[in-house]
């Protein structure tokens, strides 16, 4: 039974993770209807922000935590301002193209700033403590408190702030939310920040458990569209279900089985339940949270 308990712990752990990769994912599809594929490396780009922060410019873990994420979400708003804007009346295709081109230039960036090796990102919190009974890493706990703190803040915000409701209303039906006099730039550049601050969270929180390196993002939006098929596109609590299944599946998967199956379980869930519940878990685009 202690077993049991602790894979359902790194089940939270990577779910939590994935979860608040596949939220970000989800609200700049619910506003461009267009899957962001450079998601991933703003994660990257979060992790790689938070070493440097920590290891270059000694500032503690939360400080860097809140640096990284403030850059990322630089980074984010930029791409929508200077590539995602100019193409918003181009064929969704070339919104595709255009963000597998910003997904290679951040990490041949991140390369050539910090070469190709494995960083491993310190952290205060590596000692091991003792929860009924488990003996867990605090870094895992603090994953899991992290992510799943934000994933309420997020829905606050998102149903309960004038700003909230209007991503919202963007999100299911954006000429009408034009119509009505929300701002279409301003707001898109927000969900953007949001998107990006959430996946350097995520990023600081996993990095020392994980190695920090330039294609870190690669698998993880993988898994992240992975989770959003699978929960329903543009749905907000699909993305939380559907990250916490992925990571379960992983989790218990590569301790009953192999570890070396535990990246194929995700993709041979998401084929099942697809065959099953084709629109996905919780189907319809722009979904409350």
């Amino acid at each position: 039974m202690e077993l049991f308990f602790q894979q359902f712990l790194n089940g939270l752990t990577v779910g939590g993770v994935y979860s608040l990769v596949a939220l970000g994912l989800t609200l700049v599809y619910g506003i461009l209807d267009v899957p962001n594929f450079a998601h991933g490396a703003f994660y990257m780009a979060g992790a790689f922000a938070g070493y440097y922060l920590m290891t270059a410019l000694g500032l503690n873990y939360w400080l860097a935590m809140l640096g990284a994420a403030a850059v990322v979400a630089v980074i984010a708003m930029l791409s929508q301002l200077l590539v995602f804007q100019p193409l918003r009346n181009a064929p969704h295709l070339h919104d595709m193209i255009a963000a597998i081109g910003v997904l290679l230039f951040l990490e041949a960036g991140v390369q050539a700033l910090f070469g190709a090796d494995f960083h491993r990102m310190p952290t205060p919190y590596g000692q091991i403590v003792e929860i009924f009974g488990l003996t867990a890493p605090l870094q895992r706990l603090l994953i899991v408190i992290g992510a799943f703190t934000l994933v309420v803040l997020l829905h606050l915000f998102l149903n309960h702030t004038t700003t909230g409701l209007t991503i919202v209303a963007m999100a299911q039906n954006r000429d009408g939310a034009a119509l009505v006099g929300i701002d279409a730039t301003r707001t898109t550049l927000l969900v953007f920040a949001i998107s990006g601050a959430l996946a350097a969270v995520a990023a600081v929180l996993y990095a020392p458990i994980n190695l920090v390196y330039p294609s870190m993002g690669s698998l993880v939006i993988t898994k992240a569209f992975v989770i959003i098929i699978l929960g329903g596109m543009g749905s907000f609590p699909g993305a939380i279900v559907g990250g916490l299944i992925i990571g379960m599946a992983e989790s218990f998967g590569g301790f009953y089985f192999s570890t070396d199956y535990k990246d194929i379980i995700a993709f041979v869930l998401l084929v099942v339940i697809l065959s099953l519940r084709p629109q996905g878990l919780f189907p319809g685009k722009g979904r409350r949270a």
